[in-house]
């Protein structure tokens, strides 16, 4: 297990394998990408596989797919399945919007993949067209029933909280949730690059007193740390406060690579990334590959040193 100069283990990998979105939410900071890409500047499936030997090779044993809209791509199946082919990857996630979720999930279960997040921020037919500038929530809510279904476990629905707009809905999604067998994620907004941060920032500390009320036990999660709340009469809420919790980066275990192949050592930075795809198709070598690992893995550092 490789740690950074913090003395963290760098346990996980996220995987952006495209920018490409068939939603426009209002929120969207593209995983902290400033530079639009397009479809032939992305990884190939090869590469991607190759990238996450390497980085097992190093200890990395959690990887997790994003976007964009990983769906998109024509060659997801595939991704998923070299992905998960690779020896020593031991959790192997997705986060989707879900529109694609109910067409995929089956063949997305068949080839490997262990998970979903499922991005849903109402449960409002107009807030949702409002918030994504599509009219597409009854497909995200069939895609999660069929995600269980073809026991994509634990399903984690992913709800970022918005003034003004989804904070009196938090408890019918907590029902929604208990019905479907999946955890809630309350999210607090992120200042990357978010469109009208200040207009849409929600504090979520009074929902969490809210859940501490209403819960039968409470556990802190290292990962961040995420608190989780199991709710009397069933249900399950983690609540992630990167905006307003000091010690949020003293447990990140994750870097991250971007759509055209960069290593991330920082959701919140961009200006230590580390390419990693050049290199990689003008030939360099496994051994080259590790030391821009492990290049990236030392220009670690917390965001928040509060």
């Amino acid at each position: 297990m490789i740690k950074d100069p913090y003395g963290r283990p760098v346990t996980g990998i996220r995987i952006s394998v495209t920018q490409r979105c068939n939603l426009n939410c209002i929120y969207c900071h593209r995983e902290g990408e400033t530079r639009v890409t397009s479809w032939f500047s992305e990884m190939s499936p090869d590469e991607i596989e190759r990238i996450v030997r390497i980085a097992v090779s190093l200890g990395i044993s959690k990887v997790k797919i994003t976007g964009g809209e990983p769906l998109i791509r024509k060659d997801i199946l595939e991704i998923v399945e070299r992905v998960a082919s690779v020896r020593g990857v031991k959790d192997l996630s997705m986060t989707t919007n879900g529109v694609f979720l109910e067409k995929y999930a089956d063949r997305l279960s068949d080839a490997g993949l262990m998970r979903v997040n499922v991005s849903l921020d109402t449960l409002d037919p107009a807030k949702y067209k409002m918030i994504t500038g599509h009219d597409s929530l009854e497909r995200v809510k069939r895609g999660i029933r069929k995600a269980r279904d073809a026991g994509l476990y634990p399903i984690k629905v992913n709800m970022v909280l918005l003034r003004g707009i989804n904070e009196d809905e938090v408890w019918r999604m907590i029902e929604f949730c208990r019905e479907v067998g999946a955890i809630l994620q309350l999210i607090e907004l992120v200042p990357l690059g978010t469109p009208n941060f200040d207009k849409y920032h929600v504090d979520l500390e009074r929902f969490e007193q809210d859940l501490a009320m209403m819960s039968e036990k409470i556990v802190p999660r290292k990962l961040h740390h995420r608190m989780k709340y199991f709710l009397h009469g069933g249900g399950e809420v983690e609540v992630v406060r990167p905006f307003h919790n000091s010690v949020f980066c003293a447990n990140c275990t994750r870097i991250r690579v971007t759509s055209d192949g960069k290593l991330k050592p920082c959701l919140m930075r961009n200006d230590n990334l580390v390419d990693i795809l050049t290199p990689m198709r003008r030939g360099a070598s496994d051994e080259e590959l590790k030391r821009l690992f492990l290049k990236a893995i030392s220009l670690r550092e917390p965001f928040y040193k509060g």
